[in-house]
């Protein structure tokens, strides 16, 4: 039996590595962020402590005091705290002003850099998780035709770029051109953007970073996405397999078909 810590942001996913670490009867100290991690924790964490995302040194009295030397980081997070320094403790603040940039990895290179320090190593949630990777092959009834296909392939190609530079991993095309691309506002808005900009048809494409770290943010999608997939009309999700979580498969799946749209995992 292991014992196990999680940062906690929003969606299924930590409830998911919760209950898999029960079947293996690993216990998991939750560290859940206010305002973003699900209710349900609660009910499912072996112990858990609500905190705010910039209460680094409050956490860290926490998880030594818990006597946990293994954390996963899993779940949605708000990367607005940048700019809400009210939000954030001293060594926060101070860990932010080091940076050389604010993306994604220089963030959770620091953070995993300082958690080292004190003796606890950021650990890949695949452990609990690796049932959620997406298999290649098309995975809807759905079947794409000939001009979804194009789009899948034209926006692939940009969206690992894109992905590699950091800045989203998540492209709209829609006949060959490129109508959204996700920033810090997340695929959620992205896609209200795309459905507002060009109307019914888009596709969506979702990759992982060209050297993702499996510690650290691995991209994700739901029964949440595919919601806002079916509102904006959408004729298609390509996803990459064996390096994305696909959460609640068969109820994604069957709101795909009921919607008519076709899921590709490349």
């Amino acid at each position: 039996m292991d014992k196990v810590a999680l940062i906690a942001g929003g969606g299924i996913l930590p409830l998911e590595f919760i209950r898999s670490a029960k079947k293996t009867d690993d216990k998991v100290v939750v560290f859940a962020l206010n305002k973003m991690a699900s209710p349900e924790l609660d009910k499912e964490a072996d112990k858990i402590y609500w905190l705010d995302i910039g209460q680094y040194a409050k956490f860290v009295f926490f998880i030594m005091k818990e006597r946990v030397r293994k954390l996963a980081f899993i779940g949605k997070v708000d990367k607005s705290i940048i700019y809400k320094e009210k939000k954030q403790d001293d060594q926060t603040r101070e860990g932010l002003k080091t940076l050389k940039d604010k993306k994604d990895y220089s963030i959770m290179e620091e953070i995993t850099r300082r958690l080292k320090q004190v003796g606890i190593e950021v650990i890949d949630g695949k452990k609990y998780l690796s049932h959620l990777l997406a298999e290649k092959g098309l995975l809807s009834k759905t079947t794409p035709d000939e001009r979804i296909e194009e789009d899948i392939e034209f926006g692939f190609e940009t969206a690992k770029k894109l992905a590699g530079m950091d800045i989203g991993q998540t492209v709209v095309v829609k006949n060959k051109t490129i109508v959204a691309v996700e920033a810090m506002e997340g695929t959620d808005a992205t896609i209200d953007r795309a459905g507002s900009i060009a109307g019914d048809g888009c596709v969506m494409i979702k990759v992982s970073r060209p050297q993702q770290d499996m510690r650290w943010d691995v991209p994700t999608v739901g029964l949440e996405t595919m919601k806002k997939l079916a509102e904006n009309n959408f004729s298609a999700l390509a996803i990459e397999s064996g390096r994305m979580y696909l959460v609640e498969k068969d109820k994604f799946i069957e709101m795909a078909d009921s919607s008519n749209i076709a899921v590709k995992a490349l």
